[in-house]
């Protein structure tokens, strides 16, 4: 079965830290773009980082830069969310996804958007207390 799951979600004390895991299942990450998004009660959804399959290019959100770190593995299964310095403005739900870009050539842009994804993973929740 081909899908992503998201994991390593929890409760941490501000200033903590936390990392969230996103594996692929029955594909990998090498033609994809791959995001992370969050969604806080009420709020809109938004994206807080990316990172092409393909050539590696990370892009992150201006709340979270400095403090989060996103990573592939070699076999372009797994990506990483390191969270450091966690505030309780970071509780959310936190979700990754990915959208085959293979053919843009390489000529795309991140972040990319929620709704051209092509696989979605359920969500995992993050408290930041404070």
């Amino acid at each position: 079965e081909v899908q992503l799951q998201a994991s390593g979600g929890g409760l941490v004390q501000a200033g903590g830290s936390l990392r969230l895991s996103c594996t692929a299942s029955g594909f990998t990450f090498d033609d994809y773009a791959i995001s992370w998004f969050r969604q806080a009660p009420g709020r809109e959804r938004v994206v807080v980082s990316s990172i092409s399959g393909s050539d590696g290019r990370i892009w992150y959100a201006t709340s979270v830069k400095g403090r989060f770190s996103i990573s592939i593995d070699n076999a372009k299964t797994t990506i990483w969310l390191q969270m450091d310095n966690l505030k309780p403005g970071d509780t959310a739900t936190y979700y990754c996804a990915a959208e085959n870009v293979k053919s843009y050539g390489g000529n795309y842009y991140l972040p990319r958007n929620w709704y051209g994804m092509e696989y979605y993973g359920k969500g995992t929740l993050v408290t930041v207390s404070s």
